[in-house]
């Protein structure tokens, strides 16, 4: 899971692009970066780390230009802690790409060989995104061929792009000397919105991010969500151009986006987050009631901060009092998103603290969004326990997690998820806690179309074991195992990665005394 940003200005967008960040920290904690565009040169400056710690006065400063893209990422695909997959990724030719990349290429491996033995293109690393920026500059270089680049030549050459590309993929692209290119896959899997700015004389400042938090943080006006299969193009003067490149393309979002990845003040697809998360906890509380004796419930907490939602309402359904027993620790990073299962597992006591006071002999019914690896909800139990606990009740706002996820959120492997192969009665005694209960997958669906009941399905592949996009098969999903579980991954996943040298890059496109 990353998160996107591009924008084109009639000002510097270094300390924009670096706020919009900022405002999608929550998507990735790994690396982040910043290309950034003058008419002449990119400059482009990246490392591993969060955006505060990346991003010096320095590096701001070296980041010229009135347009650009930034990337804050969370590794999927490719090597956790090389500084080498921090995006943005750049191309030479044609004219000069950078791009930026959220979601995941299930035929990476494929288009790998394409671009070696057919295109004659060098990928460097590992890293999926630098092969589909080298799949776009291998098409726009065809479309273009004597002739400029425009917005219908782009398009047209994203029509091949698509017909190459599988998988999930939300897109952000400068193309030096001309504008923005972003686009969005024909499931819609991964999110991307449009927010403008108007600065009078009929002109306007145009962003394409993740999430719309982004937007509005910042000062822009939400517009829309990005069509799957759409594509929309922005010159550097500002103006505007969209086409829908897959005329079929259906919509069905990732359901995990609503479940736990965005900001619960964000909307996508017309979706607030926090209704949806809201609705969560509506049918939650009918499946507790129908599975337990509520009477026996002293209080019900959340495990902040993304299923504080569903638990409001669990605790307004049931008529038992909704209390915060669990402190947490603002300075530290989502533990889901971290790539080592040794930090994560450090890092859980250090996010969060029970207070003895709201746990003493109760009983006590914890509400989290999901269980994925199942580590966290028995330290969790565990420390409601400790804090005096006679009873715990655990329940998942969402169903249990038990196939690989492999459009772009770090679930590769089916030994990872406590919930693969195993019953409830198996997990819960796995987790520690007196009584387990699960959201139903038909449930959570009916939560998200409650908001919208114009979106027929999801992506939720994660509970239910369908894959929408590209043919991912129990080879595939075999081959993506043994590299996940080979010792050098687990070495790089496990390590330490907060030392690397950082480096600022000027790409310079051509002679200018500028």
């Amino acid at each position: 899971m990353c998160g996107i940003v591009g924008v084109v200005s009639n000002d510097p967008v270094n300390q924009l692009i670096y706020d919009a960040l900022l405002l999608l920290q929550h998507r990735g904690q790994d690396a982040a970066g910043i290309a950034t565009h003058n008419g002449h040169s990119f400059y482009m400056h990246k490392a591993n780390g969060l955006v505060r710690d990346v991003f010096r006065t320095r590096n701001m400063r070296g980041l010229k230009g009135n347009s650009g893209i930034g990337q804050v990422r969370y590794p999927t695909a490719g090597s956790a802690s090389s500084e080498e997959q921090a995006q943005p990724f750049y191309v030479n030719a044609p004219f000069g790409i950078v791009l930026a990349h959220n979601g995941n290429l299930t035929n990476a491996a494929t288009l790998r060989e394409e671009m070696s033995y057919r295109d004659r293109r060098h990928i460097n690393t590992s890293s999926d995104t630098e092969v589909l920026l080298n799949v776009l500059a291998d098409e726009i270089q065809h479309s273009t061929e004597g002739i400029g680049l425009d917005a219908s030549s782009a398009f047209n050459a994203l029509e091949k792009v698509y017909a190459r590309l599988e998988g999930s993929f939300a897109v952000v692209s400068m193309i030096a000397g001309y504008g923005l290119l972003a686009f969005r896959d024909t499931n819609g899997i991964r999110p991307l919105c449009i927010g403008r700015m108007d600065v009078g004389q009929g002109k306007s400042q145009w962003m394409v991010t993740s999430e719309s938090v982004a937007i509005e943080g910042i000062g822009y006006e939400f517009v829309r969500d990005v069509a799957p299969g759409e594509a929309i193009f922005v010159d550097l003067d500002g103006n505007f151009a969209s086409r829908q490149i897959i005329a079929d393309a259906q919509l069905n979002p990732c359901i995990f986006e609503y479940v736990y990845m965005a900001r619960p003040d964000s909307c996508m697809d017309g979706i607030s987050i926090f209704d949806v998360r809201m609705r969560m906890g509506d049918y939650l509380a009918k499946k507790i009631r129908s599975q337990t004796d509520i009477s026996d419930i002293d209080v019900v907490m959340p495990i902040p901060d993304s299923s504080r939602p569903a638990a409001m309402q669990v605790a307004k359904h049931l008529g038992i009092e909704y209390r915060e027993g669990f402190f947490k620790n603002r300075y530290i990073g989502r533990t889901f998103i971290m790539p080592g299962q040794a930090v994560r597992k450090k890092s859980v006591r250090q996010k969060l603290n029970a207070m003895r006071i709201e746990f003493e002999n109760k009983s006590v019914l914890i509400v989290d969004d999901s269980i994925v690896r199942g580590t966290t909800s028995f330290e969790i139990v565990q420390m409601a326990r400790s804090a005096g606990a006679r009873k715990v009740i655990f329940a998942s706002a969402a169903p249990p997690v038990c196939f690989p996820n492999v459009y772009g959120i770090d679930m590769p492997t089916r030994g990872e998820l406590v919930a693969h192969g195993r019953t409830v009665d198996e997990i819960n005694k796995l987790i520690g806690s007196d009584q387990l209960i699960y959201q139903d997958l038909d449930d959570l669906k009916q939560a998200v179309r409650d908001i919208n009941p114009l979106i027929g399905d999801f992506e939720a592949s994660c509970f239910d074991g369908i894959y929408l996009a590209g043919k991912v098969t129990t080879a595939y999903l075999d081959a993506l195992e043994a590299v996940r579980l080979s010792p050098e991954d687990i070495e790089d996943r496990a390590s330490d990665y907060g030392d690397f040298s950082r480096s600022q890059l000027h790409l310079q496109l051509m002679d200018s005394d500028s």
